[in-house]
């Protein structure tokens, strides 16, 4: 049975990677550093998927192990035996366990006929790959610098299942249980594998990565913070419940597709293929099942205001296409007043906002400059706001 090897036993890992390990006729070693979780996945060898929908359907994922992240030894050497790896833990986490991945291509690679290791790194940073590339190096022998750049495959994947953060009841349920979108697709750079690209369920290999990339940056990433944004000021608790108001859907749609415009123009995509993934997100947000709250999506509103992320990031590539961005503008007002209490992102986004107004936040937080079109865009989008129902 080949051998899977995932860092992060939480939503993504548990909730999608495992499932196509699983499909794909894999046995997964999950490395995570939450005993409880560890330990039960030893102990049990499988655990729950529940996708919902209108209809729910629980699976059950089998042959899969766990090892303790800060048992660096039996980490390496799982993924020294490794058909595939891969890594979902979070941007910040990425350099805790470059170590133990560098052990692992050492131990691999002291045999000089080991085959090719890809690592899939499912993290939602552009440029993920050449990133972690970096990080193992500095912990990596010099000997094997060269395997590093000619047999280490770091392949940046695009993560689009929703996982919505967990109800206690569902918590008590079963510890190892994780509620997903049926939803099942895992675009990956078809130009980062070394050697021959795994054959594993529900994987695309796309050869223009970096497009898709944008696409789910700017429109799955942005829509679904619209929706939480303007939902947050309508005074909605689920995304369900937001995108079902009029207001909401009409900016919704408006920023969704000035940001396919954007693309199209961009990239040469089919406007039609981007027509149709822009409605099937505005379905899959009308799912009532799923649970998803407003405050999950639209939490900390500082990453999701920086200069190149989802909403300044679809605003730019607007006026770099000269295309008209209303709706965006509209939408990034309204994420610049989001403000929730238990939210410290978000007290210091309101914090600088009562000091210097939406201008100096869109400079500080955003690096947009003060007078700048964009900036200018901003502004007065804020003051039909109210035009919008949104104030």
């Amino acid at each position: 049975m080949n051998e899977a090897v995932h860092f992060g036993a939480g939503n993504i890992g548990r909730g999608f990677l495992g499932q196509l390990y699983f499909e794909s006729g894999y046995r997964t070693t999950f490395v995570d550093v939450v005993d409880e979780v560890v330990e039960a996945l030893q102990r049990r060898g499988s655990y729950p998927l529940r996708l919902v929908e209108d209809t729910e359907e629980t699976l059950t994922i089998e042959n899969v192990g766990a090892v303790h992240g800060r048992d660096v030894e039996a980490v390496a050497g799982a993924v020294a035996r490794a058909d595939i790896v891969s890594t979902a833990v979070g941007v910040p986490i990425l350099p805790r366990i470059a170590p133990a991945l560098a052990k692992g291509i050492e131990r691999r690679f002291a045999d000089e006929n080991a085959a090719p290791l890809n690592i899939i790194v499912c993290e939602n940073l552009i440029d993920a790959g050449p990133y972690l590339r970096n990080e193992i190096r500095k912990h990596l022998d010099p000997a094997f610098h060269d395997i590093l750049e000619t047999s280490v495959g770091l392949v940046e994947a695009s993560i689009g299942r929703m996982v919505p953060v967990m109800t206690e009841a569902q918590k008590a349920e079963d510890l190892l249980l994780v509620c997903v979108e049926p939803y099942c697709e895992l675009p990956v750079d078809g130009q980062g594998f070394k050697g021959a690209i795994p054959e594993i369920a529900h994987m695309k290999a796309l050869p223009k990565f970096k497009a898709y990339v944008e696409r789910k940056l700017f429109v799955h990433n942005m829509t679904h913070a619209v929706t939480a944004y303007a939902g947050y000021l309508r005074g909605h608790e689920f995304i369900w419940q937001a995108i079902r108001d009029e207001k909401v859907l009409a900016l919704v749609e408006g920023a969704g597709q000035e940001s396919c415009a954007a693309l199209a123009r961009k990239h040469g995509l089919d406007t039609e293929t981007l027509e149709a993934h822009r409605q099937d997100l505005l379905r899959r947000y009308h799912n009532r099942a799923l649970g998803d709250q407003v405050a999950r999506v639209a939490r900390d509103p500082l990453r999701k205001l920086s200069a190149n992320d989802r909403l300044i990031g679809a605003a730019r590539l607007c006026l770099e296409q000269s295309l008209p961005l209303e709706h965006i503008a509209v939408a990034i007002a309204a994420a610049l007043r989001y403000a929730a209490p238990d939210d410290p992102a978000s007290a210091q986004l309101q914090a600088v906002r009562t000091e210097h107004g939406d201008e100096g936040a869109l400079a500080e937080f955003s690096g947009v400059e003060p007078g700048s079109v964009l900036s200018a865009a901003v502004l007065e989008a804020a003051k039909r706001l109210v035009e919008h129902g949104l104030a």
